[in-house]
């Protein structure tokens, strides 16, 4: 059994130097203990030099591997130094098979590094202090990695002008400017706990504070609370995330008072927060929101699946071609368009750039719900008795479930908000019908339905 002591938990160049020469001698895997510092390890493992590497034998690794290795030694799993180890000394190439276990195991193992390396940048925050140097900047980190000393370029760099301190649990950097300095482990109490300038931070972060931004899933996802605690800012997070909701309806029942009991204000002022909506990805590819229109006081509700690539472009629901079919079966059934309300069930454009065009992509279910709220207030503000979906995704968005239009179709539906429900075909099914007779018969049917809608409202 053979003993390798590292100089610390992220010596790389200890590790890959013990690493080639126990390797080229042929030494397995399993003869091998790892350990950092002077304590731990096997007791029964002697330390030894670095034996002699077998003549004739030259070893090779892939840079991947290498660069694999620099980012797996600095993770927090002790066994990281053997898992390594096995890698290179059986088949150091292995590292090409994704579906390798072992590879696999070390891949996850560099990606919480660099996630950690990430937050490390993201969340650290200094406090000033003056010292007899004039301010001194110190923050403190937590970091779940042993990631530190391999963070401490970037801080250099982007800190260059001012004088710093990082303090961890395991070593603190300094920097007077001019040279980084190492320190020993802290403890959260070395760090101040405010700074004046904080009390301003604070204010101006809950002004900039936009409820309908807000998506608590992500934002916990990529701010774990166990950062909070060091972040000014995040001791507002709770009250904020909790009056989220309340500030969005205050919004639209404000507006509401505003204008007599008018909804029009109300309404305005709901598309003009939904033109800012960034709950989901949709909003980065597409031109703009587009928000539902129609009187206010409709009886019934068309709510569609999402914009196409004309309904984007103009910003007004059903005005290219499932529009003018969705126009005629109103004529046919003898639903004047102008009297109902059309929304969608999701509101940017979702689509696949091919060449010059923009195909139709079928929203998923975190897009849809994403929208939501922005359906359930236009439901809130119309208050209609009768809300029809056209297709699968928008009777998803008005039951708040998964649905098929063959089970639902045709029937009176008690919706979740309350009011009543109906569902049919989206008319761009209508236009995708190769068969002639086909489509002839189910555009009647689609005008049949529309007809059964609107007799339940007499």
């Amino acid at each position: 059994m053979r003993a390798v002591t590292l100089a610390a938990e992220d010596d790389f160049e200890g590790w890959r130097d013990a690493a080639r020469a126990l390797a080229q001698a042929h030494v397995a895997p399993p003869e091998v203990v790892w350990r950092v510092g002077e304590g731990g390890g096997d007791l029964f493992a002697a330390e030894a030099a670095p034996p002699p590497a077998t003549a004739g034998f030259t070893l090779r690794v892939p840079k991947a591997f290498v660069e694999l290795a620099q980012t797996v030694i600095l993770h927090a799993d002790p066994q990281r130094f053997s898992l390594l180890y096995t890698l290179l000394a059986t088949d150091p190439h292995r590292i090409e098979d994704r579906a390798d276990p072992l590879v696999r195991r070390l891949e996850l193992m560099a990606k919480a590094v660099r996630r950690d390396i990430h937050k490390m940048r993201a969340f650290v925050r200094f406090r000033e202090l003056v010292d007899e140097a004039g301010p001194r900047f110190i923050a403190w980190f937590e970091p779940e990695h042993h990631i530190v000393r391999a963070n401490a370029r970037f801080f250099v760099e982007r800190f260059a002008a001012m004088r710093w301190s990082i303090l961890t649990p395991e070593v603190s950097l300094h920097w007077d400017g001019n040279t980084l300095s190492e320190g020993p482990a802290a403890a959260r109490g070395d760090a101040p706990a405010d700074d004046p300038v904080e009390a301003v931070w604070k204010t101006y972060y809950a002004s900039i504070f936009n409820p309908a931004r807000l998506k608590t899933g992500a934002m916990l996802k990529e701010m774990p609370r166990k950062y909070w605690k060091n972040m000014p800012e995040t001791a507002l997070v709770k009250e904020l995330v909790a009056g989220a909701r309340a500030r969005e309806t205050a919004m639209v029942e404000t507006a509401r008072s505003a204008v007599g009991g008018n909804v029009e204000g109300a309404w305005e002022a709901l598309r003009d927060e939904a033109a800012a909506c960034t709950r989901c990805p949709l909003y980065k590819p597409a031109t703009q929101t587009v928000f539902g229109e129609g009187p206010l006081d409709a009886d019934m509700m068309l709510v569609g699946e999402q914009p196409g690539d004309q309904e984007d472009l103009a910003g007004r629901a059903f005005v290219g071609p499932a529009g003018q079919m969705l126009d005629r079966a109103l004529g046919e059934a003898g639903i004047d368009r102008a009297r109902v309300y059309v929304t969608n069930a999701v509101k940017h454009f979702k689509f696949e750039p091919r060449g010059k065009r923009r195909i139709h992509a079928k929203p998923d279910a975190g897009e849809i719900t994403a929208c939501r709220w922005w359906y359930e207030q236009e439901l809130s503000l119309v208050r209609p008795k009768l809300v029809v979906a056209l297709g699968a995704t928008a009777a998803r968005q008005i039951t708040g479930k998964a649905a098929t239009i063959s089970r639902l179709r045709g029937q009176k539906l008690a919706l979740p908000e309350g009011g009543s429900g109906w569902v049919t075909v989206h008319p761009s099914y209508l236009l995708r019908l190769p068969d002639a007779d086909a489509a002839a018969q189910a555009y009647q049917d689609f005008v049949a339905d529309l007809r059964g809608a609107w007799a339940l409202l007499g």
